[in-house]
């Protein structure tokens, strides 16, 4: 071959302006679609953490908190009562505290609970209140891992977010 050849080079072919254009507008609008996606399972998650923190402190953080145990003596539609027995000492006995129906179990049966300060409310301590003080948590989860799978196509995260909603909630299930 002489040196003087050049070799065959490939035609490249020029999009239009116009299409050029339109790939960015849809580059954008998936952009767009995504970011939308994950602030929404962003904010999901946000809600549950924030639904679920009232309840929550008390029982992940209970040493200056009132501690004891509660035997239900009644039961209404929302929620159970019955007389508090001290058991940390800085806890006095209060002939009625009430408690949330989901965390209590039959009539005569005594829970280990923690007073919320400067109420005769009370949330069920140990790892059955934790798990069920983060049952919102856990439905945020749930919901979140369905956004991430279909929005953001984000498979393996969402079930990583579905499973631990769903061993969330099953855990206070079957604790409670």
């Amino acid at each position: 071959m002489p040196s003087s050849a050049k070799a065959p080079s490939a035609k490249k072919t020029r999009r239009s302006r116009t299409r050029r254009a339109g790939e960015s507008a849809y580059g954008l609008l998936l952009l767009g679609g995504r970011a939308l996606m994950g602030f929404l399972a962003v904010l999901l998650l946000v809600a549950g953490a924030w639904a679920s923190w009232p309840a929550a402190q008390h029982v992940m953080f209970p040493q200056s908190r009132e501690q004891g145990t509660v035997t239900v003596v009644r039961c209404g539609a929302e929620r159970c009562a019955g007389p508090f027995a001290p058991a940390s000492d800085d806890a006095e006995r209060r002939g009625q505290v009430t408690l949330d129906r989901s965390a209590a179990a039959d009539k005569g049966t005594e829970l280990p609970v923690v007073l919320k300060p400067g109420t005769t409310s009370a949330v069920r301590s140990g790892f059955p209140g934790l798990l069920h003080a983060w049952v919102p948590l856990g439905g945020a989860l749930l919901l979140a891992s369905v956004v991430v799978a279909g929005g953001i196509r984000m498979r393996r995260t969402a079930w990583g977010l579905a499973g631990a909603g769903a061993l969330l909630l099953t855990g206070a299930f079957l604790l409670l």
